[in-house]
């Protein structure tokens, strides 16, 4: 299931940093090694798993070969957290209205 890979890819600090940096535009691999204390390999093994998720993709521009955010996979996954944000708003709504309902016993008193 593309979600499931979705979330492995974001489970990764370094990986969150790179989708955070390619948010602001394209970057060549070197690039984006360069706030990392990673070598080129390394990065290039997470941006295959970002790749593998759809997160990025990979350009081709003369030599370089740019990569950018892929944004849907990103917007997929905010939809499916949407649901589960429905019914903790729903829960603390709940709550709220049982702690208005004490409150007003204990006032009753």
């Amino acid at each position: 299931m593309q979600l499931d890979h979705v979330f492995q890819a974001l489970a990764d600090p370094t990986r969150r940093a790179i989708l955070a940096r390619l948010a602001s535009g394209e970057a060549t691999v070197n690039e984006l090694v360069e706030p990392f204390a990673l070598s080129q390999p390394a990065i290039s093994k997470h941006l295959k798993v970002l790749e593998r998720a759809g997160l990025v993709s990979r350009g081709r521009a003369a030599q370089f070969r740019p990569v950018r955010l892929e944004p849907a996979p990103l917007a997929e996954a905010a939809q499916w957290i949407g649901g589960y944000r429905r019914f903790w708003e729903a829960s603390f709504d709940r709550l709220d209205e049982y702690v208005r309902e004490l409150k007003e016993r204990h006032d009753g008193e």
